[in-house]
């Protein structure tokens, strides 16, 4: 297993603090993500792991190898960087044999490798075009072949699809997965979109902007069960209400707006009576209709302050009677019809106890 493992890891720029003690495995083998809005240091992490920077602090381990002071050239672990960083001289075949060249690696070995990792990157066609004949998606590939014909232990990607326009982005995200189950490579990953962190990820980490890291899990742990209001904020949309615990821990009451039904997990054995929480609920685990409904604990009304049109769902901002302004998704359904909310409706919003998630203290 080759696994990384960061331990206690500091890292600071004149004199401030980027990276305040970070600990992280990333396993052997995954696509791994790490998730953080700009100046949150997953860049200043990535090539850590790289050797582009040296740590101030803490150890990071490569299976059972301490690489933390390891040269560049030594390290089994390789980079593709947002802007590729191509040589325009060479063609594509150069360009992805240029490492092995260095190695002096003997021409038939060389040629067999290069022609692998081309056709793993759907490029065998282009082998002998130039780098300006390519698209930006093409060149891209061209980056990724380059960085694998070697084998590393891990590839590091540095937002590797900032460039592209958002069609290419999703074809490109599909075929990165692809990839990475064909070779099996540790992939890390670097973004600050959530889209993509969730599409390719089998893990990721959540850092924000004070270089910590606020979580780490699936992608269906990180979005349905966030562990902060910061990360139920920036992995989706969220709606975040502010309550107090009651009733033998069964409800919550949020001040001007009633008290509703909640279901406490026994991960967190802190929500008792009395004390106050932050209550997060999805957009899309909303029901919103014209019609009041009966039998509903979770029952909120609203008047439509905004309509938006998303294609596959439209966005509703409902603002309540204490001015709140909550979140409401709704599936556009073309087989069934379904009720026309407009600019100023009344409209009534439902949702289970199951959906809602009780943030920190």
């Amino acid at each position: 297993m080759r696994e990384i493992r960061l331990k206690n890891i500091k890292k600071r720029f004149e004199g401030e603090l980027i990276l305040d003690g970070i600990n992280l495995t990333i396993p052997s083998g995954s696509f791994f993500a790490l998730l953080g809005p700009s100046g949150s240091g997953k860049t200043t992490l990535l090539r850590l792991i790289g050797g582009f920077e040296k740590a101030d602090g803490g150890t990071i381990h490569l299976g059972s190898t301490n690489i933390t002071n390891i040269p560049i050239n030594e390290r089994r672990v390789n980079t593709v960087f947002q802007n590729y960083a191509l040589f325009p001289h060479f063609n594509v075949f150069d360009n992805v044999a240029y490492s092995l060249n260095l190695k002096n690696v003997s021409k038939d070995i060389v040629e067999q490798k290069v022609i692998k990792v081309l056709k793993a990157v759907h490029l065998e066609k282009q082998i002998y075009k130039s780098i300006d004949q390519l698209s930006g998606g093409q060149q891209q590939r061209v980056a990724l072949a380059r960085a694998i014909v070697n084998e590393p232990d891990v590839l590091l990607l540095d937002e590797p699809l900032a460039a592209l326009d958002m069609a290419l982005r999703e074809k490109m995200l599909v075929e990165l997965i692809d990839l990475q189950d064909q070779i099996k490579t540790t992939f890390v990953y670097v973004t600050h979109d959530q889209f993509e962190a969730l599409t390719v990820a089998d893990q990721l980490a959540i850092m924000n902007s004070d270089g910590e890291i606020e979580q780490v899990g699936t992608p269906k742990e990180i979005y349905e069960f966030p562990a902060s209001s910061f990360v139920a904020s920036f992995v989706g949309k969220t709606n975040i209400l502010k309550g107090t615990i009651v009733q033998d821990s069964k409800k919550i009451e949020i001040e001007d707006l009633g008290v509703f039904d909640i279901l406490v997990p026994q991960a967190k054995p802190w929500v008792n009576d009395g004390i106050q929480v932050l209550m997060s609920i999805r957009p899309e685990k909303i029901e919103i209709s014209k019609t009041e409904l009966a039998g509903f604990a979770n029952h909120l009304t609203g008047t439509v302050d905004s309509i938006v049109y998303h294609g596959r769902s439209t966005q509703y901002l409902i603002k309540l009677k204490d001015g709140t302004i909550l979140h409401v998704f709704e599936q556009n359904e073309e087989h069934f019809p379904q009720e026309i909310i407009d600019y100023d409706d009344v409209v009534h919003m439902y949702w289970q106890k199951e959906n809602v998630v009780l943030l920190e203290k």
